[in-house]
């Protein structure tokens, strides 16, 4: 292992920067050369590769996204566009891969491990901590607070004007980021994807806190929730209470961006070296993460397909301190 190439691919997270900052910087000081790759699996097929230094990665371990850019790639999909990538890692004579990024980043690693055999290690860039094989993905610690610090703001004026605000957080797939948010924000209830929602039992939930005069109320939805998004969920609800006047807000991208916090940057640290030291190990087509606070392998195709479960218990304790 001489030459070894870092990329970012997806979606942004808070803590991608610091993740680069360890790879490269533990490259250097292995002896292994390393390059960037500009715009994830994009720039491996447009030949986007260019070396860096200790110094490439300077003051940017407290900046949010990826300095080395990302995309989400639909030619690397396809066989000729993994074939075309291939060829240009033979061309730089790159010897190893660190790719950063979540479920379509990892998937896409897999392939090309199976295609052409080059060694390969995923580190879990993601905000929706949806990844098996680690506790937590970096990016979710500061996606949770950043949502946190607008739920909170949101309280305020729900309790001013005594409102019900029914709040959208990211997590198409899974809903951590929901979970964790909704119960340090003090939610009256929290819908996720994995949890079916009985808007019957919600509203009654609503209905019991509007009985005994409570001021404001909070739901949290998760993106990929059954019952849809919070305009399709509250539109369904007022079918049953015409008389529901809510206040829908939707978090979006602000949960992306940001200064990482100080676990995100410890996390993307930790990872981002032991990728590095995977690779001189030997290790391919594995996934670094972070189990019981141990450095912690995964197949690549578990990462993805394996399902992390979320704590169903937070459901009832949300709706327990709600009353």
């Amino acid at each position: 292992m001489e030459k070894i190439a870092v990329l970012t691919s997806g979606g942004d997270a808070p803590g991608m920067n610091a993740c680069i900052r360890a790879v490269v910087r533990t490259a250097c000081y292995k002896g292994l050369e390393i390059y960037g790759v500009e715009r994830g699996y994009q720039g491996l097929i447009d030949g986007m590769l260019f070396p860096m230094e200790s110094k490439s990665v300077s003051n940017i371990i407290q900046r949010g996204g990826t300095i080395i850019k990302t995309a989400r790639c639909k030619a690397f999909e396809t066989p000729d566009g993994r074939r075309l990538a291939f060829e240009n890692i033979q061309e730089k004579e790159i010897d190893g891969i660190i790719a950063i990024g979540g479920n379509g980043t990892y998937t896409g690693a897999a392939y090309f491990y199976e295609e052409f055999g080059i060694p390969i290690i995923g580190a879990p860039g993601t905000i929706d901590n949806d990844l098996f094989g680690t506790d937590y993905t970096i990016g979710y610690d500061t996606a949770i607070n950043t949502a946190l610090d607008a739920i909170d703001k949101i309280r305020d004026t729900a309790d001013s004007n005594d409102r019900t605000f029914f709040v959208e957080v990211m997590g198409r797939d899974a809903g951590y980021i929901a979970l964790d948010v909704g119960l340090s924000g003090g939610a009256e209830a929290i819908l996720v994807p994995e949890a079916h929602t009985d808007l019957d039992h919600l509203i009654a939930i609503l209905q019991k806190g509007w009985g005994r005069k409570k001021g404001s109320q909070l739901v949290v939805v998760a993106e990929g929730d059954d019952e849809g998004g919070v305009f399709e969920i509250v539109k369904k609800i007022k079918v049953k209470v015409p008389s529901l006047d809510p206040r829908m807000v939707v978090l979006g991208h602000i949960q992306r961006g940001g200064s990482p916090t100080a676990r995100d940057r410890v996390l993307a640290s930790r990872v981002g070296a032991a990728a590095v030291q995977a690779l001189i190990d030997g290790k391919t087509n594995v996934a670094v993460g972070i189990v019981n606070d141990q450095i912690h392998f995964v197949s690549l195709k578990d990462a993805v397909e394996k399902k992390k479960p979320v704590n169903a218990k937070f459901l009832e304790l949300a709706e327990i301190l709600s009353t």
